[in-house]
């Protein structure tokens, strides 16, 4: 049966032992007036039951789409804001790292700075004093330059040429200044070696961010089957709800019949119609969260379509069974939790070795060699070309900082220690959390079984203590307590699969592991 149906059908009990219990039967058993015709009280109550049903006719005649699980958490993969901003943050991790490896590549540019000159300034002579002169000239240069870094040393060579016109513009004069060849190498002695450290943090960098984003996806995965699961205990309590509405109606119509005889005790009737006022509350309640919960899947799967939205609970899950030290192998493997906390040790090292450097000397090497000729002619100024040499080399040496430089060293080992500490306890409790997923795991797999057998027997011992009721064999209570057992069981048994999942999606993160498949789930997601 369908929402609709199921919906008209409640509402068809509540009307029939509510409005027409009160409007159709004879006056004399309502203490009432007869002046209303009959036909008149049953046009009232049509047109009262279809006030009634109406809101959720026009709601349930919206197109329905059923998801199953897998098909919720495809579409969360792609469609979910949590698996775009995974995305976007891998793709730049992904370009961080590209710029990274091009620091280590030959580095070629071409500059041009031209300019245009008419001026009147000063100027000194050579006995030393100054006059006025007049400047129009046009200077054009074009350069090519080579760089390439050295991790090992942390300095760089550059390999550069250069050509440089100056067209007296007044005079009507052009001179060229070349140079074919130039070769630079300049080097810091004892400073910072920032290249060697982004050799050694960086490839781990980008290393956290791939495992980050394959983390990710699956707490994605293990967010949307919240939300499967979420919308599917609401189905559940609106299924519940509906049944026990039509099932409370049934009984207290069945019962008013026996107390208008007799046979039943004014307690019992009262009892009776408190459930069935009980049951129709838990209705409008478990309508309110069956929308509530709705709008949260929807929203999260991105879905625009003007549809209701149901989901169907596969009750066939894999049974496996993992190994702790498997599981924990892999985990130590592939979690990006280990590698960001060796990314964390090699910062703290970083740090240390960068205080050390500026707080000591300082040494700058800067050298230069190459081939030069200036001429009237482009041709001829290349020459008879001269060499060029230059070497300059500038030292720094902190003679008295108040002890600056000692408390940087100071605090950045005191900050390594503190990483160090961290690590040890993060690393132990990492390996208790993937100890304790995959029992909880090798275990759910139990519940669930047990959760769909407690489930069962429930409902049928609900059908023996109704059947017991209606043959006047059992109280009111007992069929109480029976409804509640197997709506309590029902409940469970949803909860159960929920873990279910949440565990596997939990442990697949935890391992990057997929042990459905017997494959890294690297290679399902970077495909």
């Amino acid at each position: 049966m369908d929402n609709l149906s199921l919906v008209q059908s409640v509402f068809s009990k509540r009307r029939c032992s509510g409005l027409f219990h009160r409007i159709l039967l004879p006056a004399n058993n309502r203490g009432m007036n007869t002046h209303y015709s009959v036909y008149t009280r049953f046009l009232f109550a049509i047109i009262m039951l279809a006030l009634s049903v109406s809101p959720f006719m026009a709601q349930d005649s919206l197109p329905a789409r059923a998801y199953t699980l897998r098909e919720v958490v495809h579409m969360a993969r792609h469609r979910s804001p949590d698996a775009v901003s995974a995305r976007h943050a891998y793709n730049s991790a992904l370009w961080n790292y590209r710029s990274y490896r091009a620091d280590y590549l030959p580095n070629v540019t071409l500059t041009s700075s031209p300019y245009f000159n008419k001026t009147t300034d000063y100027v000194t002579l050579p006995d030393g004093s100054e006059s006025y002169a007049k400047y129009n000239n046009l200077k054009t240069d074009l350069t090519l330059n080579i760089k390439q870094n050295l991790h090992l040393t942390g300095g760089s060579f550059t390999l550069s040429g250069f050509v440089r016109r100056l067209d007296l513009l007044g005079r009507h004069t052009t001179t060229y200044n070349v140079q074919p060849l130039m070769l630079t190498y300049q080097q810091s002695l004892f400073g910072y070696n920032s290249l060697k450290w982004s050799r050694r943090t960086e490839p781990v960098r980008y290393r956290v961010a791939r495992k980050n984003y394959s983390e990710a996806m699956e707490l994605v995965s293990a967010q949307a089957s919240s939300y499967f699961f979420s919308l599917a205990a609401a189905q559940t309590n609106m299924s519940i709800a509906e049944g026990n509405f039509a099932e409370a109606d049934t009984l207290y119509n069945f019962a008013l019949a026996r107390y208008n005889i007799g046979t039943i005790t004014e307690n019992e009737i009262l009892q009776l119609e408190v459930n069935r006022l009980s049951a129709e509350t838990e209705l409008l309640n478990a309508r309110i969260s069956l929308d509530e919960a709705t709008d949260r899947l929807r929203s999260y799967l991105n879905i625009t379509e003007d549809m209701r939205i149901m989901v169907n609970v596969d009750e066939d899950i894999p049974q496996i069974n993992v190994e702790v030290g498997d599981a924990m192998a892999l985990a130590r493997e592939n979690n990006p939790e280990l590698e960001s906390l060796l990314l964390q040790r090699l910062e703290g090292e970083s740090n240390l070795a960068r205080a050390r450097a500026d707080r000591g000397l300082k040494a700058d090497v800067y050298l230069r060699v190459g081939l030069s000729q200036t001429g009237e002619e482009f041709r001829t100024s290349f020459h008879n070309l001269l060499d060029e040499q230059y070497v300059s080399l500038s030292l720094s040496l902190p003679i008295f900082d108040w002890g600056k430089g000692r408390g940087q060293v100071e605090r950045a080992r005191s900050n390594l220690k503190l990483v160090e500490t961290n690590i040890n306890r993060s690393e132990i409790e990492f390996e208790q959390r993937v100890s304790k997923v995959v029992k909880q795991f090798n275990l759910q797999w139990r519940r669930v079984d047990i959760a769909r057998r407690t489930k069962a027997t429930a409902a049928h011992r609900y059908e023996v203590a109704r059947k017991l009721y209606i043959m006047g064999r059992s109280t009111v209570l007992h069929l109480n307590d029976a409804m509640n057992e197997k709506d309590t069981a029902f409940r469970a048994y949803v909860a159960s699969l929920a873990t279910y999942w949440d565990l596997y999606y939990t442990l697949r993160s935890l391992t990057r592991y997929d042990f459905e498949r017997n494959r890294l789930i690297e290679e399902l997601v970077m495909d």
